[in-house]
């Protein structure tokens, strides 16, 4: 790259003049999602005060009541909508991604539902509590619902290339624009679309300038100008030596009144927000990080709540267990288990079980296949793996070879969520980073799973488990294994 120290930002290249038309399009498409969330709220809160009255009344309107029911449902309706928009639910820095949106949704509806029984008890207006019990309840489940169902949809336009996004102009030194601008496209359906970047002058060449396939549009001395150009509705500043903390808060009073939001990226990464906590000190925000939890009471409730589960699914699958069992026996020569050696918790090596779903000298067979892996690291993955029986292929395709895994579940060996279990082989040419994964229980399911299984590389699949071993929560626990069912029932990466 040639280098030419330049004190305006370069013109920008061909491919970006057409920036202010798409950001037009990305205003509309967001004030459109937000008007469909709008229509959807009020359609659910109308059936949940509708469900509220039919299901407290029936079809007979209340006597000896002076309670005008057909003022009082539309209006709670009113209220609602309204308690929603001023506790900033359709913010559209929440919408589509994060679980901010569903707090915040959940958070007005009981506030409103608090200061209605308030109210009433103060001024003692006797609307039923039945009928608004009902109306809250139905309506803040339905809400949470709708939004999730809307979000989905978001999502998947968002990976098709459509659908609402945020043009993001990312600011800072090219190394840390493009391991930004990697970490923002690994997962496309969060919508934070790159259209462009700033990097400092010393780096700008007297032609157009591409980082990867994201067009260099000007210097760290033009970033408002630089951002109006292509349309961009959000700056990213990452890493830059010129970058000081004047000249940042300064790009903060030049983005006022643009309605270009600015991000500040750390340099901190795959650490969850509950970790996380800001405390300003003398007018710095320092970020404090707290350390991962390996023990201690919370991983006592885990250990509780997996071998509990773990109990409770066995006897309610046990007819399934054994119509598996019978269908590997007469499927193939062999037995019904598969018993292999694999590494948990500290090194300690464990037996996991499986249903057999390959023929009994699998093991052999492999050096043959080696030449065919169809991964890039430690493990073997073959799509069409000659090795498995046509009952395997069907136990692999809903996981459903997995189950006896449940039992090293109750035995404390493993965890319903956690990092995949490896192979002894796999751990001995581990470096120090990888070893981290040994420093928690592996788990039937996890981040791997509900991520794209097989289809992940061998650093993606890592990058999870490592995730997880320094952000695990029961609350991510459940939320994994929700989305397991979906990954399960999709079938993507299992072979």
């Amino acid at each position: 790259m040639t280098s030419a120290t330049l004190s305006t930002p370069v013109r920008t290249p061909p491919s970006a003049p057409d920036g202010r038309s798409a950001g037009t399009r990305s205003r509309t498409n967001q004030r459109g999602y937000v008007r469909t969330l709008v229509v959807l709220d009020t359609a659910v809160l109308s059936l949940a005060v509708l469900a509220g009255y039919a299901t407290r009344f029936g079809d007979a309107v209340p006597r000896g009541s002076e309670i005008p029911y057909v003022v009082v449902a539309p209006a709670l309706v009113l209220v609602w909508l309204v308690s929603l928009k001023a506790l900033r639910c359709y913010d559209d820095r929440v919408l589509g991604y994060g679980a901010d949106e569903y707090r915040r949704v959940s958070g007005a509806s009981l506030r409103l539902a608090g200061g209605v029984a308030i109210a009433g008890y103060i001024f003692d207006v006797g609307v039923s509590r039945g009928f608004l019990g009902i109306s809250f309840a139905v309506g803040t489940v339905g809400l949470v619902a709708t939004r999730f169902a809307a979000r989905k949809a978001l999502h998947r336009a968002r990976c098709r290339g459509d659908g609402w996004s945020r043009r993001v102009l990312v600011v800072g030194d090219t190394a840390h624009v493009l391991e930004l601008v990697h970490t923002l496209r690994r997962e496309p359906y969060a919508g934070y679309h790159v259209v462009g970047a700033c990097i400092p002058d010393a780096l700008l060449a007297p032609v157009p300038q591409r980082l990867s396939d994201v067009p260099v549009v000007g210097s760290l001395r033009g970033i408002p100008e630089a951002a109006g150009a292509i349309g961009a509705d959000t700056v990213a500043v990452t890493a830059s030596g010129e970058l000081t903390a004047t000249r940042l808060r300064r790009l903060g009073w030049q983005l006022e009144g643009t309605g270009i939001d600015l991000v500040v990226a750390p340099a901190l990464t795959d650490v969850a927000g509950p970790r996380i906590h800001t405390r300003p000190v003398a007018g710095l925000p320092l970020i404090h990080v707290e350390a991962p939890e390996f023990r201690g009471a919370r991983k006592l409730v885990k250990e509780l709540v997996d071998r509990s589960a773990a109990a409770v699914a066995l006897l309610l699958l046990l007819p399934l267990v054994a119509l598996i069992a019978l269908a590997v026996k007469l499927d193939s020569r062999g037995p019904v288990l598969f018993r292999q050696t694999r590494v948990g918790q500290g090194g300690q090596e464990f037996g996991v079980l499986k249903f057999r779903t390959m023929v009994v000298n699998a093991d052999a067979l492999l050096a043959e296949l080696v030449a065919r892996n169809e991964t890039n690291g430690l493990m073997f993955k073959m799509r069409d793996d000659p090795r498995v029986t046509r009952i395997g292929r069907l136990l692999r395709k809903w996981s459903l070879d997995e189950l006896p895994q449940l039992v090293n579940v109750l035995f404390g060996q493993m965890s319903l969520v956690g990092p995949r279990p490896p192979l002894p082989s796999e751990v001995a040419r581990y470096d120090g980073d990888v070893a981290r994964r040994l420093l928690v229980k592996p788990g039937m399911t996890g981040l791997w799973q509900v991520s794209g299984r097989s289809d992940l590389s061998w650093e993606d699949g890592i990058r999870l488990d490592l995730y997880y071993v320094e952000n695990w929560s029961l609350a991510a626990d459940l939320t994994i294994l929700w989305k397991t069912f979906g990954a399960v029932l999709r079938g993507r990466g299992a072979y």
